[in-house]
């Protein structure tokens, strides 16, 4: 016989027995991703900690991973193992040859080192007819890859150590210049101590003067990105190409020592450039044009434009205007962290030209825009005695830096 349930005992037991079933499924939509700002990017302001690997062997004795406790006396080189290929530069100029014979008998000959030069050298007319050099003229190598080299030694002007420069792209050896050149300001080595220098060098008894460099990227507009460089990617050295030659026509990029200017190139109208910082569109250049320099380019364009002189190592990016269409338009000086674009201005009237350290020059028109920010490969530059010497003294010798007659002592009437 049924039992009869009374009419709420059911409706209790049927609540139990819903709280026990599995809660229904929930259709979640999937998140919508954030579209990115192509001119927005996050960094802290004090910059990227450089890379202290210098080519194969060379790095820092010791190197403290903050930015504000880096004792500059303390940037001594050291070498993993004793350094064998040697690259040297020399200025394009027959006065330079007599040097360039000496330095690089010395080097084959006494120190036993592999020594590399560019192919142009030699076949080099006045090399190849002299019969007492002919014996270390056929030592001399041409071919290599760039993260073979140890040491690079210059003999020229400041141009010769930009040009040095701009063959690594990557990583830069420890380089040495001595000044051959007009005004030798990033040269602060004499060549009559060549033996001496070289030695110290050699022996790691030397200091390094960091230099930063500015990672410069072209992007041209409507055109997809192929086969792009990163800039801790590896790089081929062709020592008698164009850099810009190298790479895709429509993303270039460029590890320069002292600025990239952009200016108005051929065209004949007001030069027009807006400029980005951290995504934000800071002002609009109306003028000749605009320089953004590194401390060690401060000494150069930028100091003619107006800009200040920094020393090489305060960390920083200058802004400098050229002939700029306002008297309120003074330089800045931006924290190393910091990202800086800019691009040809929606009104602007033709395009403009962009410069990278006097060498390498693309056209840029409206839609293309040029990333510039603080690279981790510095160009590591051997001081002839410290950081601080080095700077002032190329200030007084090459820039004659407050030079004036002084003043006469006033001697009072008896």
């Amino acid at each position: 016989m049924s039992r009869k349930v009374h009419p709420e005992t059911m409706n209790k037991v049927s609540k139990i027995q819903n709280s026990m079933d599995p809660p229904p499924r929930v259709a979640f939509s999937k998140p919508k991703t954030p579209k990115k700002n192509p001119m927005k990017r996050g960094r802290s302001l004090i910059g990227p900690l450089p890379v202290c690997n210098f080519g194969p062997k060379a790095s820092m004795v010791e190197y403290v991973r903050k930015q504000y406790e880096i004792d500059p006396y303390d940037q001594k080189l050291k070498w993993s193992r004793p350094p064998e290929n040697v690259l040297v530069i020399k200025k394009i100029d027959s006065g330079v040859n007599k040097n360039f014979k000496a330095l690089v008998s010395w080097l084959v000959i006494e120190q036993q080192l592999s020594v590399y030069v560019e192919e142009k050298v030699l076949h080099n007319v006045h090399l190849k007819s002299d019969s007492n050099f002919a014996p270390v003229h056929k030592k001399l190598l041409t071919s290599f890859r760039p993260e073979e080299i140890d040491l690079i030694i210059c003999l020229g002007g400041d141009g010769t150590l930009l040009y040095a420069a701009s063959l690594f792209q990557q990583s830069m050896p420890p380089v040495i210049a001595f000044s051959s050149g007009s005004l030798g300001f990033l040269t602060s080595h004499k060549f009559e101590n060549y033996r001496e220098r070289i030695l110290k060098v050699l022996a790691g008894n030397t200091i390094l003067m960091l230099r930063s460099r500015l990672h410069c990227e072209v992007q041209r507009a409507k055109k997809p990105i192929e086969n792009s460089i990163s800039e801790n990617g590896d790089q081929s050295l062709d020592l008698n190409a164009n850099t810009s030659q190298n790479q895709n026509p429509d993303h270039c990029l460029y590890l320069v020592l002292n600025e990239a200017v952009v200016d108005r190139g051929s065209s004949h109208y007001l030069c027009n450039i807006d400029l980005y910082l951290e995504g934000r569109r800071i002002t609009s250049v109306q003028g000749d044009g605009l320089i953004i320099s590194t401390p060690t380019g401060s000494t150069a364009y930028a100091v003619a434009a107006g800009a200040s002189m920094v020393h090489p190592n305060v960390p920083s990016i200058m802004v400098t205007p050229i002939c700029p269409h306002s008297l309120s338009f003074r330089p800045i000086i931006l924290p190393p962290g910091a990202e800086l674009k800019f691009t040809v201005s929606a009104n602007a009237r033709g395009t403009a030209s962009v410069c990278f350290d006097g060498r390498q020059t693309v056209t840029i028109a409206k839609g293309d825009y040029v990333t510039v920010r603080t690279s981790v490969h510095p160009a590591p530059c051997v001081c002839n005695e410290n950081p601080f010497d080095d700077w002032f003294n190329s200030l007084s010798e090459c820039l004659h830096w407050n030079s004036r007659q002084e003043q006469k002592e006033l001697h009072e009437e008896e």
